[in-house]
C-alpha cells in the first residue's frame, strides 16, 4: 500500500495543503508496522509517518502530547487522526546517529526525562486513549496469549511452543506475585512508550524531545525503563547485577519517589519490568494482526518470543542496596 501510486500522491496533497508543495518525498523506512518519508519544501526538512492499523493512534497521540508536553516531544507540523498521518519537524540528529547510545549518563537523561513526561500524562488527567496494560489483570493476559498462540496450526509462524506454553502456565502464580508487588506500590497508570531506544531521541538545546510513539500503552510507569536497560544492557555489556544499570534505573525512579520510598521501587522494579516484557507482546500483537502472509512469515514469531521471555530474568535482577554502589 505505501508504495501505491495513488496513496503516494494522496501524500503528496496532504503535505501541500499542510507546508507547501514539496520538492521531494523520500522514503526512509517502509515496514509492516510504519513508513516514514523525509519531507522537503523548499529550505525546510520534516518527516512523516503512518503507522499500520493495529498502531494508528500515533497522529492523534502526539498532536495531543504537543499540547501538553511541547518542550518534551518534536514539533508537529500538521496531524490527520483519522488517516494516522504525521508530520513532524526536522530537530537534527537522534542520540543513535551521534553515537551517544552506550553512554550510562544520556541514559539517565533519558529515562529521566520520560519518566517526567510521564509524570504530567498522569498529573494532569491526560487520557491517551490507548491499550490499558494493568498489572492486576497480568495473568489474565499471559494465560489468553498462551491459549491464543499455543493453539495455532504446528506451520503458523506466530505460534507458541507447546512446552514454552506448559512453563508459561505453571508461571502464573508468580504473574500474579509480580502483579501485587507492582501494585503495592499504588503508582498512577500512565503513558508508557514502550520502545524507548537512542533513534527515539532528539537533543535539542540542553533538552530530549521523543518521538515513535506506535507502540505505545497505558500501564504502570516503570515499565518505561524496560528497553532502555536492555539497549543498555547490549550496548555495555553489562550483567543483570551491573551498578552502571541500576545507575540507570535509578534516574527514572527518582522521579517516582515522592509518591514511593525509593528502596521500596527498586525491591519492585524487577517485577515490573517482567510485566513490562507483556506491553512488547501487546504493541507486536498489534502489528502482526495486519501482516501479510509473507510478513508474519518474518516477524509473526515476535509476539510468542516476548512471551517467553517472562521465563528469563529481567535486565536488572540484584538486591536495591546494590544500586547504592
Amino acid at each position: 500500500m505505501w508504495s501505491d501510486e495513488d496513496f503516494l500522491a494522496g501524500l503528496r496533497a496532504f503535505v501541500a495543503d499542510a507546508v507547501g508543495e514539496p520538492t521531494a518525498i523520500e522514503a526512509v523506512s517502509r515496514q509492516p508496522w510504519s513508513a516514514v518519508w523525509r519531507v522537503r519544501t523548499g529550505g525546510r526538512t520534516s518527516y512523516l509517518k503512518q503507522n499500520c492499523p493495529g498502531q494508528s493512534h500515533e497522529a492523534r497521540l502526539v498532536a495531543d502530547l504537543a499540547q501538553l508536553a511541547p518542550d518534551q516531544v518534536v514539533p508537529v507540523l500538521v496531524a490527520d487522526p483519522v488517516r494516522d498521518l504525521l508530520l513532524t519537524e526536522d530537530l537534527g540528529p537522534t542520540l543513535q546517529d551521534l553515537g551517544r547510545g552506550g553512554d550510562v549518563a544520556t541514559w539517565c537523561s533519558v529515562v529521566a526525562e520520560s519518566a517526567a513526561l510521564q509524570r504530567r500524562v498522569a498529573d494532569s488527567g491526560f487520557d491517551p486513549r490507548l491499550t490499558v496494560m494493568e498489572p492486576s489483570a497480568a495473568s489474565t493476559y499471559v494465560a489468553d496469549a498462551v491459549g491464543r498462540l499455543a493453539a495455532l496450526a504446528p506451520e503458523d509462524p506466530r505460534r507458541l511452543a507447546p512446552a514454552v506454553a506448559h512453563r508459561l502456565e505453571r508461571l502464573l502464580p508468580t504473574v500474579d506475585r509480580w502483579s501485587d508487588r507492582v501494585e503495592e506500590l499504588d503508582l498512577p497508570l500512565t503513558l508508557v512508550h514502550n520502545d524507548l531506544h537512542a533513534a527515539n531521541v532528539v537533543p535539542v538545546a540542553g533538552t530530549l524531545r521523543f518521538f515513535d510513539f506506535g507502540d505505545a500503552v497505558v500501564g504502570e510507569p516503570l515499565g518505561n525503563l524496560l528497553v532502555p536497560l536492555y539497549i543498555a544492557q547490549g550496548a555495555l555489556g553489562a550483567t543483570h547485577d551491573d551498578p552502571r544499570l541500576w545507575r540507570i534505573a535509578d534516574a527514572g525512579l527518582e522521579v517516582w519517589s515522592d509518591l514511593a520510598p525509593l528502596p521500596a521501587l527498586r525491591a519492585a522494579l524487577p517485577a515490573a519490568l517482567q510485566l513490562a516484557r507483556l506491553a512488547r507482546v501487546e504493541s507486536w500483537r498489534r502489528c502482526v494482526a495486519t501482516m501479510t502472509p509473507a510478513e508474519q512469515a518474518a516477524w509473526g514469531y515476535v509476539p510468542a518470543r516476548w512471551l517467553g521471555l517472562l521465563l528469563e530474568a529481567p535486565p536488572v535482577e540484584v538486591r536495591p542496596t546494590a544500586a547504592r554502589t
